[in-house]
């Protein structure tokens, strides 16, 4: 499937597909691709609407800034339009407040899909929600001028858009600890050490060197990849010898389906 035209183009949303490329682009750079409730119904919409071959989903920023995080009107009394504020929230039952919240993460949950490989392409700063979002992806390549910082702790809040556990997966507990109870900025040369970067690159450079790394997944066939993506993904969860089994079982299966024997 190509596609000029948009599959999504809303509440600063935008998703376009190409082949089998698919770009989901946050479109508010005047106010640094703020988030707000909005956004993220159309980001879960995003991920509902992609082409089933699609492979590749790239996440990218229009202007200066990648997400400067949650739009601070949402603390307001008045909220947005149409909008409850999350002064509203705090006024519902336990069981509302958690429906909530598992209604805003939907927007931060697919980028982690076996059947896709997901890209964030970071510039400028990336903050709270939009480090999260950042967190969401598979892979990061980012420019060098790359601000991440978790402030959720410094507004009395805790990170609660998925971004937790993919940061304690890449950096450790105790730098992540550190990382989100003191809401200091990791730049570029820090976030590639640690591996929150899997690329860091000129601002310049990053839209080409995003290309290159989608072709370069794109090189291998996409079954092998979607098995080996669910490998690495349940590791955490499985022990030694549990690898060991479903590594048999996905090479089983791998290897039925080359010979055109699967069931």
């Amino acid at each position: 499937m190509t596609s000029l035209d948009p599959v999504l183009d809303k509440d600063g949303v935008r998703l376009t597909v190409e082949d089998t490329v698919a770009t989901v682009t946050l479109t508010n750079p005047d106010k640094r691709n703020a988030q707000n409730f909005a956004l993220w119904r159309a980001l879960a919409q995003a991920g509902r609407s992609l082409p089933g071959d699609v492979r590749v989903v790239v996440l990218r920023g229009e202007g200066k800034s990648f997400s400067a995080g949650l739009d601070r009107q949402a603390f307001t009394p008045e909220g947005f339009d149409g909008e409850p504020s999350f002064i509203d929230l705090a006024r519902g039952t336990d069981a509302e407040i958690d429906a909530s919240i598992a209604e805003f993460q939907e927007a931060f949950t697919w980028w982690r899909r076996n059947d896709i490989i997901t890209i964030a392409a970071v510039q400028g700063h990336a903050i709270g929600a939009g480090f999260q979002l950042a967190l969401a992806c598979d892979l990061r390549v980012v420019a060098q001028d790359v601000q991440f910082a978790m402030r959720e702790t410094a507004l009395g809040l805790v990170p609660d858009l998925t971004g937790t556990h993919p940061l304690v997966s890449l950096v450790g507990y105790a730098r992540a600890l550190e990382i989100c109870a003191t809401g200091r900025f990791v730049h570029a040369e820090e976030a590639e050490r640690t591996g929150l970067a899997n690329l860091v690159v000129p601002g310049e450079e990053l839209d080409a060197a995003v290309r290159d790394l989608a072709a370069a997944l794109l090189a291998a066939p996409r079954d092998a990849v979607i098995e080996t993506k669910a490998l690495l993904r349940g590791v955490a969860d499985r022990s030694y010898d549990d690898q060991r089994a479903a590594e048999r079982a996905a090479q089983g299966r791998r290897l039925r389906d080359l010979a055109g024997l699967a069931d």
